[in-house]
């Protein structure tokens, strides 16, 4: 397992932008799928986005799809979530997680994660 720590996340108006982090804590990335979930309050957690080690590969729920970005820097052991246009149904608390494998949507699949950082967005 990789201990996971998230920051950036914060209350921001409708169409604002964020920017979530989450970094390994003592240990490297290497080889990991690397993933975003979000879970609302009374909801499941959900699939927001994923990205493959090499960075060649990255996959959106569709909600977020040319709103979001995920992307990652493995010299430093980060991955990234830019979040812009931001809509109040994107409240919630954003999850890091992480695999060692292929992609997964299933939060099941990932046997790392983060504490959460709390996205609020306001209307």
């Amino acid at each position: 397992q990789v201990p996971l720590v998230e920051s950036g996340g914060g209350l921001v108006q409708a169409g604002g932008s964020l920017r979530l982090s989450c970094a390994a804590s003592g240990r490297s990335f290497g080889g990991y799928t690397m993933a975003w979930f979000r879970q609302a309050p009374g909801k499941e957690r959900e699939f927001v986005a994923t990205i493959n080690w090499s960075a060649g590969l990255t996959y959106y729920t569709d909600s977020v799809k040319g709103r979001f970005t995920i992307s990652r820097d493995n010299s430093k052991n980060t991955v990234s979530l830019q979040m812009n246009s931001l809509q109040p149904e994107d409240t919630a608390v954003y999850y890091c997680a992480a695999r060692m494998g292929v992609r997964s949507w299933s939060p099941a699949d990932f046997t790392s994660w983060g504490q959460g950082t709390q996205v609020t967005v306001s209307s």
